[in-house]
C-alpha cells in the first residue's frame, strides 16, 4: 500500500482550526455518529453528519432530532443542512445555533437524486442564482459566529454550469468555505471527476478556502488533487467506505498524526466488528445495528479471500454474537490484497439527463409559480 506525503497544510474554516485539510463528505445512511466516531479513531479531520432536511428539523421530526446528536467525543461537531426555502433554512440554522447542536454547518447544493432535482432542489437549485444567494445569505446571518459552508456540484450538465457563479455568490454572502464535487448532476457518480474545475474555482474564489471532492480513493489521490488544483483541502466520500482507516493515512500524508495500519484480514475484521458495535450503540438496538452494518460488508472485504458463505452470513446476521461467529472463521493472517482492494467503491452508475421542473432551464430567475412546487423537494425525513 503506497502512501504519498505532502507538507503539513492545516485548514481554517472560520474559527475552526483543523490539523489536516480533510473533511468527511456527508453520505446518506453512512455518516451517522457511529461511522464518524470510527473514522475519528484513525485520524484527524472534520466529520460531517448525514444530510439533515431543514423542514424536518424545524418540525422536530423524531428521526431528524436523533441524527443531529453528536457523541461527547466528537469535536468539532458538524451538521449538513438541505433545503430550498431561505426562511426555513435560516430557521433551522437558528435552532442549531441556539440549542448548541453544532460547531459548523454545511449547506447541500450537490444532491443529484431525481426525486430532489425534479423539484428544483439539490444540484438543480444553484441555477436559480438569486434564490441560491438568498439562501446562503440568510443562513450565514442566522449562523452568527458558527461558520457556514457550501457544498455543490459543477452544475446541471456541461451546458448549464453554475459552480463559478455560485462560488463567488457564497463568498460574497459570507460563507466560510466552498466545496466542489467536480461532476455535474447529469454525470451523477459516473466517469471521472473534473479536477480542473476545482482549480478554476480556486482561482475565482480567493478570500475563503476552496475544497475539492471527487475520486479520492487513497491518500495519494488527495495529495495529487491538492497539488494539481491548489485547493485548500479535500472532501472524502466513497473512498472511505469500508476503509475508515483512510483518515489515518490522510492525516499522515498531510503531516498530522494518524494511525499507520497493516490491513490484514484480521485488522479489517476488527474494524468491521467495531463499526457494528458502534452502530448498535447508536441505534440502541442490537438487531437494527446489525442490520445496518450489512450494507458495509462488500466494502470492507473488497478483494479479500472471504467466501460467499461468510459474506452471506455477515449480510444476514442479526446479533453481534452471530457476527463474531462468522468473523471467527476468517484467515486473520491473510495479507492486504493490494490493487484488488483499492479503487472505486460505492455508487457509480451512468450519466443521465437530470430530472428538472418544467421550463426550469429557461431562466435563472425563479418564477413565483415554482415556489410551492419546490416545497416537495424537501423530503420528509433526513439522511438522504
Amino acid at each position: 500500500m503506497t502512501l504519498a506525503t505532502a507538507p503539513a497544510r492545516p485548514l481554517r474554516i472560520g474559527p475552526i482550526d483543523l490539523d489536516v485539510p480533510v473533511v468527511l463528505a456527508p453520505m446518506a445512511g453512512i455518516t451517522n455518529t457511529a461511522f464518524r466516531r470510527l473514522c475519528r479513531e484513525y485520524g484527524a479531520g472534520l466529520y460531517v453528519s448525514e444530510m439533515i432536511t431543514s423542514r424536518a428539523l424545524v418540525e422536530r421530526n423524531e428521526t431528524t432530532m436523533r441524527l443531529i446528536r453528536h457523541h461527547e467525543s466528537e469535536t468539532p461537531r458538524s451538521i449538513q443542512l438541505y433545503g430550498v426555502d431561505p426562511n426555513t433554512i435560516a430557521e433551522a440554522v437558528r435552532i442549531i445555533v441556539a440549542e448548541d447542536h453544532a460547531d459548523h454547518i454545511d449547506l447541500n447544493f450537490g444532491c443529484p437524486v431525481p426525486k430532489v432535482t425534479r423539484r428544483g432542489g439539490g444540484a438543480a437549485l444553484p441555477w436559480k442564482s438569486k434564490l441560491f444567494a438568498d439562501i446562503v445569505d440568510q443562513a450565514v446571518k442566522a449562523a452568527g459566529d458558527v461558520p457556514l459552508t457550501v457544498k455543490m456540484r459543477k452544475g446541471i450538465d456541461k451546458d448549464h454550469l453554475t459552480f463559478l457563479d455560485a462560488g463567488r455568490a457564497a463568498e460574497d454572502a459570507g460563507a466560510a468555505a466552498v466545496a466542489l464535487h467536480a461532476r455535474t448532476a447529469g454525470e451523477f457518480y459516473s466517469g471521472f471527476a473534473d479536477w480542473n474545475a476545482i482549480g478554476e474555482l480556486k482561482q475565482a474564489v480567493t478570500s475563503i478556502p476552496v475544497l475539492g471532492n471527487g475520486d479520492i480513493w487513497s491518500a495519494d489521490d488527495a495529495v495529487r488533487m491538492m497539488a494539481q488544483t491548489d485547493c485548500d483541502g479535500v472532501v472524502v466520500g466513497r473512498g472511505c467506505l469500508g476503509r475508515p482507516w483512510l483518515f489515518g493515512e490522510l492525516a499522515t500524508a498531510f503531516g498530522g498524526e494518524g494511525k499507520t495500519v497493516d490491513a490484514t484480514l484480521g485488522f479489517v475484521a476488527d474494524a468491521f466488528r467495531r463499526h457494528a458495535e458502534l452502530l448498535v450503540e447508536f441505534f440502541e438496538d442490537e438487531d437494527r445495528g446489525c442490520r445496518d452494518i450489512r450494507k458495509h460488508v462488500s466494502w470492507y472485504f473488497k478483494g479479500y479471500p472471504v467466501g460467499g458463505d461468510i459474506r452471506t452470513g455477515l449480510a444476514t446476521a442479526s446479533s453481534l454474537a452471530e457476527i463474531d461467529d462468522f468473523l471467527g472463521r476468517l484467515d486473520r493472517a491473510a495479507p492486504y490484497p493490494g490493487a484488488d482492494a483499492e479503487g472505486q467503491r460505492g455508487r457509480s452508475g451512468h450519466p443521465k439527463r437530470t430530472a428538472l421542473p418544467d421550463k426550469w432551464l429557461e431562466s435563472r430567475e425563479l418564477a413565483s409559480s415554482a415556489s410551492e412546487m419546490m416545497r416537495g423537494a424537501e423530503i420528509e425525513n433526513s439522511g438522504g
